[in-house]
């Protein structure tokens, strides 16, 4: 299993319109490409001396090779939708993720 992590820093300006974006139509729309099996966003938290918010979207896939289908199908046209819409008020930046294990809990929480 692999992740493509995007991080994002969103200014201020922008921030709530973008949340409510990523929510209802890029997420959707990435994993509408049928190349994710699912979809995590996470705030990250730390102050960043830049300012703004900053987020990690984690979209799980099944292998490097979807991942590459992804890259020459889909990434280019949902890429230049987010910059068109936000322009300079995001910066992204993205890394590709091996799962070397994973664990699971067996307690559970009253």
């Amino acid at each position: 299993m692999y992740i493509y992590n995007v991080t994002t820093n969103v200014s201020e300006q922008v921030h709530d319109q973008w949340l409510q974006w990523m929510k209802s139509k890029h997420i959707p729309d990435m994993l509408n490409t049928g190349k994710f099996s699912n979809a995590k966003m996470s705030q990250v938290l730390v102050e960043e001396e830049m300012g703004g918010t900053t987020y990690a979207v984690q979209y799980t896939t099944d292998s490097l090779d979807t991942l590459e289908e992804y890259y020459q199908d889909d990434a280019s046209r949902l890429r230049n939708e987010a910059v068109s819409l936000f322009k300079d008020q995001i910066l992204a930046f993205r890394t590709e993720l091996k799962v070397i294990s994973e664990q699971f809990s067996m307690a559970t929480k009253n």
